[in-house]
């Protein structure tokens, strides 16, 4: 693990580039999206920046849209892509439990509720009679035919996180456990309801990292394909079909292992991808290892972001290092629906 004062550090790369208004784009001058400033703002809750991380909350809950969305690209408060992304939109709900389970308040629990339900409210609307949820939505408002493994896996952790703000603010939402057991089921069971994304090391890792697949079937997944992404002594390829390595990839499958109870594992993984760490606590995007530079020439928040969630995970340290285990979080029974064509089940979400 690092040591506090590293993670800290760490934190504070982040913090750097948070602009006025509270949103944290991937680099100084970058854009922001909703799913990689959430990841930011949890990163800060770890690191005991929680002013940082409540004020990135805020600014989302003053620009989120009548609709409960928010668009794809925003640079320097100006939008650049009016498109939507579901698993974007819906990462909200596991940042302010996340952040809630930290802090342990209440006020900006029933504070952020509202933005959570609204949120989630329009990424299940966007699930289709099969179960899988559409990936994106134009600027049209014309939402697409298609979806992704990675965006269903986290969006199944966030409708969990959903459920548990919403049991514990005592406004309970049966209509998200419903789509989440749905929604698991299709990725469970139905690989053709998805686009063919398999050379991205993400569609490979993130059913387990969301929670989607436990106990014999995750690390059934994870031995299939682990020598065609894992780089000794380096990390994760993004793709595997490129001979890069990236930071925010590698930390993922961290958490994707330790959800797993694969912790040396994990932690030897983490070391690995240290080479990426900067002197002031900052962290590269990704390697080349053929041409033996860092790649691309930036230093990305959310590749920091990455590393302190994995950090906490590994070490126990805040009350929140569970969430991707899925600690505290209600389980989702496995709900084929007709439409899907089948009657297979596999049951209630499992610990591992």
């Amino acid at each position: 693990m690092l040591p506090p004062d590293a993670l800290k550090a760490t934190a504070a790369s982040i913090l750097a580039i948070q602009e006025p208004s509270g949103a944290i784009p991937w680099f100084a001058g970058g854009h922001v999206d909703p799913w990689d400033h959430v990841e930011c703002a949890m990163a800060l809750s770890v690191a005991g920046l929680v002013p940082g991380a409540e004020r990135a909350y805020d600014y989302l809950r003053r620009v989120q849209s009548a609709d409960g969305s928010w668009p794809r690209k925003v640079v320097d408060g100006a939008v650049v892509d009016t498109g939507r992304e579901t698993n974007q939109c819906a990462y909200v709900a596991v940042g302010v439990w996340h952040h809630f389970l930290v802090t342990g308040d209440e006020r900006f629990a029933w504070r952020m509720w509202p933005t959570v339900r609204r949120a989630l409210h329009y990424v299940v609307g966007h699930q289709t009679d099969r179960g899988e949820i559409r990936w994106s939505v134009d600027s049209d408002g014309v939402p697409s035919d298609d979806a992704l493994v990675t965006g269903s896996s986290s969006t199944y952790q966030a409708l969990r996180c959903g459920m548990a703000l919403a049991n514990w603010l005592g406004d309970t939402q049966p209509e998200w456990e419903l789509a989440a057991g749905r929604l698991g089921h299709v990725v469970r069971v139905h690989p053709e309801a998805f686009l063919d994304k398999a050379r991205f090391s993400m569609d490979w890792y993130y059913p387990v990292l969301g929670g989607v697949l436990r106990g014999p079937e995750a690390r059934a997944r994870i031995a299939e394909r682990w020598q065609d992404f894992v780089v000794p002594g380096l990390g994760a390829r993004c793709v595997d079909d490129e001979p890069w390595v990236t930071g925010a990839e590698t930390c993922e499958l961290v958490l994707a292992l330790d959800a797993m109870d694969e912790r040396d594992r994990a932690a030897a993984l983490f070391t690995d991808m240290q080479h990426l760490r900067e002197p002031d606590g900052s962290y590269w995007t990704g390697y080349q290892f053929r041409e033996q530079i860092n790649w691309p020439d930036e230093h990305s928040s959310w590749t920091a972001a990455a590393v302190v969630l994995a950090a906490d995970a590994l070490s126990r340290t805040t009350p929140a290092n569970g969430i991707f285990r899925g600690d505290a979080l209600p389980p989702v029974a496995d709900l084929p629906d007709s439409a899907c064509g089948c009657d297979v089940s596999v049951g209630a979400t499992q610990e591992p």
